[in-house]
């Protein structure tokens, strides 16, 4: 695999399209896998969000949200998981398995840590071409597999439930998020000598939304995501999954203690992934700007701020809607978008 060295925090153009990049060595990699932007910025900026999303949430629907913990109640999502941690595991029946439970969210957590290595913010940017099909198994496909094994694991009435209803999104849901991201992918790097690379897409990407030939795609594009990262991530109307009044907690019921903090986790910092590759991938991060300016690092937080802003403002307007009405609604608003704009993509390309 290829890597490039990245100390700035700047995509070198140059580098990222002509492939002539340099080895990282292990103490760049444990930095980056351990520290930014890997486990401890991961896992940092996944409490922000969360307090973020309460925090808007409370502001639209006319309530206070967390405020005593820290300041302006910003660390109430650190305690709340630090409250999970130290309270008793419950053995809720004989075929309960909460170690296996427990290694599959850890194995979910490390992947979308190691995803963050391919995004451009890592410092010591980690590349090749194709990576994109890399970074979304293990940001998407894997951490999702990960929770279907961890609630199996820890079998019930609603889990099973909850499970089915969870399938039956993703049959839609995944396919439209990556179709969404894949697109601007392919048309980024097309004509460079690294296709689908995630770094060449981030140069790039903003030059299609200059594009008049380009632009209605990239919009068809942006539509689908919004869809889809809100059943991604199962935000209402599509919390079918978990719907409380219905099954408790769906797949989650049977969650306690320290495995219930690892599962918000994952859920949080699946959240972040999500945004942060919508806010590279389709949005261009610090595009006109480099990451080394402060012009590039405010633009790189207000996309991202806005991507969170969007998803929970659709979180907060609809109502759960039943499981058949979120299928039809999937299809029509989140992976028909998404196929259209990868036909009239490919008509650009080779046409």
């Amino acid at each position: 695999m290829a890597r490039h060295p990245n100390p700035s925090g700047s995509i070198d153009e140059h580098l990222v399209l002509t492939g002539e990049v340099k080895p990282m060595d292990v103490f760049q990699l444990l930095f980056a896998t351990l520290i930014f932007p890997g486990l401890v910025f991961l896992t940092a900026l996944s409490f922000l969000t969360q307090y973020l999303v309460r925090k808007l949430s409370a502001r639209m629907q006319r309530r206070m949200g967390p405020k005593y913990v820290g300041p302006v109640g910003i660390l109430q999502p650190v305690y709340d998981f630090l409250k999970l941690l130290r309270a008793k595991e419950l053995l809720k029946t004989r075929y309960s398995m909460i170690r296996a439970a427990e290694i599959s969210l850890l194995l979910g957590l490390s992947s979308l840590v190691a995803s963050m290595l391919l995004l451009p913010l890592n410092v010591y940017s980690v590349g090749s071409p194709y990576d994109f099909l890399i970074f979304f198994y293990m940001a998407s496909i894997w951490p999702i597999i990960m929770i279907i094994i961890a609630s199996l694991s820890m079998p019930g009435p609603y889990t099973s439930v909850g499970v089915s209803r969870l399938l039956s999104i993703l049959t839609v849901s995944e396919p439209a998020f990556f179709t969404g991201l894949l697109v601007p992918v392919a048309l980024a790097s097309f004509d460079t000598n690294a296709p689908l690379m995630i770094s060449a897409t981030a140069v790039r990407v903003v030059n299609l939304w200059m594009n008049p030939l380009t632009l209605p795609i990239m919009i068809l594009v942006t539509i689908s995501l919004i869809v889809a990262v809100q059943s991604k991530l199962m935000l209402p109307p599509f919390n079918i999954p978990e719907a409380e009044q219905e099954i408790i907690a769906g797949y989650e019921t049977e969650f306690s203690g320290p495995l219930l903090a690892l599962a918000i986790l994952l859920h949080d910092m699946d959240t972040v992934v999500s945004a942060l590759a919508i806010v590279y991938l389709v949005l261009g991060g610090p595009a006109p700007f480099s990451h080394a300016s402060i012009e590039g690092v405010l633009l790189v937080i207000l996309k991202y701020f806005l991507v969170i802003t969007v998803a929970t403002y659709v979180k907060n307007v609809f109502g759960r809607y039943r499981i058949d009405q979120a299928l039809v609604l999937l299809l029509k608003y989140g992976l028909m978008p998404a196929v259209i704009a990868g036909v009239l993509g490919s008509i650009y390309l080779y046409l």
